[in-house]
């Protein structure tokens, strides 16, 4: 496995984690464990999927890692956006943030 997509999942995971803590806070852990370990996951997806986008040219500039980034992170959170009813809208712009921040790191560290 490369670098790129190695630190694009674990970015992902840890980014994943804090999903974990926000959603707990907002609809409560117990009874929904499942909801939230998906969450989690979306974002361990969504890693992978960054990881494996670095030749991908949404536009042709120097900041193209930041719409990459953008755009992945809000088609892989639209998912769980729409699986969970269509009522999570942090959890959806969370994950275009998310999205940037994986590239970011990848930009700086995977370079």
């Amino acid at each position: 496995m490369n670098k790129r997509i190695a630190l694009s999942i674990l970015t992902g995971a840890i980014l994943g984690i804090f999903c974990i803590l926000g959603a707990s806070v907002r609809i409560g852990w117990q009874g929904n464990q499942l909801l939230i370990f998906a969450l989690w996951y979306n974002r361990l997806i969504m890693g992978l999927l960054i990881g494996l986008a670095g030749n991908l040219i949404i536009i042709k500039r120097d900041w193209n890692w930041v719409f990459r980034g953008a755009s992945l992170g809000f088609v892989v959170s639209a998912a769980y956006f729409f699986t969970s009813g269509s009522v999570d809208w942090v959890s959806l712009f969370a994950g275009v943030v998310y999205g940037v921040i994986i590239e970011f790191v990848l930009k700086r560290f995977a370079s």
